[in-house]
């Protein structure tokens, strides 16, 4: 089973330009942060443009956030991505001719979705602010 980390890639991205407004804010830079390719964070860049969730310059390594942290969620994050595929997936190779196998699809199609509907919800309370005051308190931890 193959996991996507473009949704925590793409909350990192936007914490990285949050927390280091004044540095580097090359792709080559943020890449290295998230330990990805630079083309990766530029594909991500080019979403968050489109989103109106990022400015950017033609020929500046300067992207800055089109609007503030605290109004930015982690909804409006994944929308921003455009993943075609649900958060949970249902198995569609399963034995028709069985009792489980049959009914397991459209059983698990319905709560799934409800989890994706309550996921989302909660998505819409978390801002980007949020994250990025997690990650300044841990550094103040850290730093004693």
């Amino acid at each position: 089973m193959r996991y996507s980390y473009k949704f925590s890639d793409a909350i990192h991205l936007l914490t990285y330009l949050v927390i280091y407004r004044d540095g580097d804010r090359s792709s080559k830079a943020i890449a290295n942060s998230i330990e990805a390719n630079p083309s990766a964070v530029r594909k991500m860049m080019a979403d968050f443009r489109q989103a109106d969730l990022l400015v950017t310059q033609s020929g500046r390594a300067q992207p800055t956030l089109a609007k503030s942290p605290a109004t930015i969620t982690l909804l409006d994050i994944y929308l921003a991505l455009k993943m075609d595929h649900n958060l949970l997936h249902v198995d569609p190779a399963t034995n028709p001719n069985d009792l489980v196998g049959r009914e397991i699809q459209p059983a698990l199609t319905d709560y799934y979705q409800q989890i994706q509907t309550a996921a989302f919800q909660k998505m819409a309370t978390i801002t980007l602010a949020n994250v990025v005051d997690r990650i300044r308190q841990a550094n103040q931890k850290v730093s004693r």
